[in-house]
């Protein structure tokens, strides 16, 4: 028995031994896991992107900028001339949170001072300056929400500690800071991301295996023809996805829709269609099922993790930006917040938009050429 069961493990060790692909998983994805929760992942959010309305143009203000970007919690980024032209900002995602000053900002720092309960609350009644926050993103308003107190009496030139918080917190598109508000346009991108490559990333193994490429060999049928008639049903059927989520998710949890569904549709099909390219250029490099499988586990794993979906973008290094701005899903995520929760305009979210038909576009091509109608 003992010689037997020692014949059968060595033969499937030589056996993973020659599958390249398994073996390579096996190392690959411990290091994987380790590198973005590691380095990449970080749930306290920094360098959140602000935009500032300034109107009282002091020494004061700018002071209180330099105060706010030393936390590290905010970067300011632009400046506005308006509240409206900042709150377009934030709706259309160029920034998370805007600061706004009012004129007699250097008059409410040097008085804002409470002594005792009375005081306190002639303070609260008027606030510094105010800050207008996404709240879609629960996590980044609560990194806001912590600025409220502040301390800011260094700007006054006071030893004492301001008792009372400094700034007031308006909290656009979520209020009541529902996380689920949140999650449900994340999660659609997740699912999404999982069934559309899962879909494709066996479509041209499988044929090979089931013994069908013979049959595609002899017909006329081009590379290109094959490839867009492997997407175009899935699209469908992400379709329903997209209405099967959006509907339970509003019915059920209550989360508003505030998007026009004609920008809602244009952004699903795009990512659809991304995600189902993706799939198929596995799928052409992929020698079996399993590897295919393999080979989507692996993009899937970093693919969600950076996508802003559970972690905030805002929080991760530099480097695991610029890596997850090469999967479908991160401008996706940002894509269907704005739509869906801010009302934004596919227009106005145009760099994600053609950055996913380009994805497509390059995507199907390197398919069709990858792809050869013959046996070997």
């Amino acid at each position: 028995m003992w010689a037997r069961l020692l014949a059968i493990m060595t033969k499937e060790l030589k056996q993973l031994a020659r599958d390249r692909m398994t073996f390579g998983m096996i190392v690959m994805i411990p290091l994987l896991q380790l590198m973005l929760f590691g380095y990449a992942i970080n749930t306290d959010v920094r360098h959140v992107p602000a935009g500032i309305v300034d109107l009282s143009q002091n020494s004061y203000s700018r002071a209180l900028v330099q105060a706010l970007e030393a936390s590290q919690v905010v970067s300011f980024k632009r400046q506005y001339p308006s509240v409206a032209e900042a709150e377009k900002a934030i709706t259309n995602g160029e920034v998370k949170a805007v600061l706004y000053l009012p004129v007699d900002f250097a008059e409410r720092l040097v008085t804002h001072r409470a002594f005792d309960k009375q005081q306190a609350s002639a303070a609260l009644s008027r606030p510094l300056a105010q800050w207008l926050v996404d709240g879609s993103d629960t996590m980044v308003a609560a990194s806001i929400r912590a600025l409220r107190s502040m301390p800011l009496d260094a700007l006054a030139n006071r030893n004492s500690v301001t008792a009372v918080p400094s700034f007031e917190v308006v909290q656009y598109f979520n209020p009541e800071q529902r996380s689920v508000v949140n999650i449900v346009p994340g999660l659609l991108a997740v699912i999404l991301t999982m069934t559309m490559i899962m879909f494709t990333s066996a479509a041209i193994v499988r044929e090979r295996e089931q013994g069908n490429m013979e049959f595609l060999i002899v017909t006329p049928v081009t590379p290109l023809e094959l490839m867009l008639g492997k997407i175009i049903p899935y699209v469908l059927v992400g379709l329903v996805q997209v209405a099967i989520i959006l509907s339970v998710g509003h019915w059920v949890f209550a989360v508003p829709v505030r998007g026009g569904l004609d920008s809602l549709l244009l952004a699903s099909l795009l990512f659809i269609c991304a995600s189902l390219t993706l799939g198929l250029v596995i799928s052409t490099i992929a020698r079996t099922q399993l590897q295919a499988m393999q080979m989507t586990v692996f993009v899937l794993m970093p693919s969600i993790l950076l996508s802003g979906f559970m972690f905030p973008y805002e929080a991760m290094p530099v480097a695991a930006q610029w890596v997850a701005e090469a999967f479908p899903a991160t401008h996706f995520m940002r894509m269907v917040r704005g739509v869906v929760l801010r009302q934004a305009e596919v227009l106005s979210l145009g760099q994600d938009a053609l950055w996913l038909l380009g994805f497509t576009c390059i995507g199907v091509l390197l398919a069709s050429k990858r792809f050869h109608k013959r046996l070997g």
